[in-house]
């Protein structure tokens, strides 16, 4: 037997939508897993994106897009030229700004009805334990180990969902980690125990990565969110998505929970993160 699909949690909806919204979301209302409720679901929902770039742009506009009601950004970083070869959100007039404040003014244009907080600094211990427990749900679109590990670790200890992608040359790789919920659910160190060394696997600024593969996967990122907050369909808790695009093959891996794990196991020796 399946478990049961994660629902966010989310204030008391309110089922009183205004004329411009009911045509905003007319397609939406029209889907019989979505209606009119599961469109308020969506505007009481919060999600908080790490990272402003190539998976962030468009799993931050399509969410927008759909109504979720409060979005936050976290990236330190300024948007450079070479980022606007798959970080869409952004534009070359606003090269030397930061990358949330960027893709805050985007979300802006395209839906004014989602209330955007940016957070324009670094995502270290400190601010995890500040921002995480604020949203429903948390998106990785990082590109550094460091970062992506923290986030594993806050999320778990934290009790939020964590939907998480990575992207490299022609590949992606996503999935949902909700460890918090208890067995059979994996964490994120299920799947990857420690950081690999230093330098072992290449960055997308050493490697390079084809520009749409961003595109798919922060788009695939935003639908796992949207599935989470309605509550429809199968999420891939437990699995790990991989795509090849030179192959244009999906292969999905089946991830179980590890007993011996130090964040989620039977033993486990990580109380807190950061450290």
């Amino acid at each position: 037997m399946r478990p049961a699909p994660h629902r966010a949690h989310i204030a008391t909806m309110d089922l009183d939508f205004t004329a411009a919204e009911l045509h905003r979301y007319s397609r939406h209302i029209l889907l019989e897993n979505v209606g009119a409720e599961g469109q308020a679901k969506l505007r009481a929902a919060s999600v908080l994106i790490v990272g402003a770039g190539g998976l962030g742009s468009p799993l931050a506009l399509y969410l927008a897009a759909a109504g979720v009601g409060r979005l936050g950004l976290v990236d330190h970083d300024v948007l450079e030229l070479s980022n606007l070869q798959r970080q869409v959100a952004h534009t070359t007039a606003r090269i030397g700004r930061n990358k949330a404040e960027s893709v805050a003014e985007a979300l802006a244009a395209l839906n004014p009805e989602v209330l955007v907080e940016t957070h324009p600094r670094r995502l270290d211990a400190a601010t995890a334990r500040e921002l995480i427990p604020r949203y429903d749900i948390i998106c990785d679109g990082t590109d550094n180990f460091a970062t992506r590990f923290l986030l594993g670790d806050a999320c778990h200890l934290l009790g939020r969902p964590l939907v998480s992608a990575a992207v490299l040359r022609f590949e992606g790789q996503l999935s949902v980690f909700q460890s918090h919920r208890g067995a059979p659910f994996p964490c994120h160190r299920c799947l990857h125990p420690e950081p690999p060394p230093e330098g072992e696997v290449p960055t997308c600024g050493e490697a390079g990565v084809l520009g749409v593969v961003t595109g798919v996967m922060g788009t695939l990122q935003a639908t796992e969110v949207l599935k989470l907050i309605l509550g429809i369909g199968e999420t891939l808790a437990g699995r790990l998505l991989l795509w090849d695009a030179l192959d244009a093959r999906f292969r999905t891996i089946r991830l179980k929970r590890d007993p011996a794990c130090a964040l989620c196991g039977n033993a486990a020796t990580i109380r807190a993160f950061g450290a």
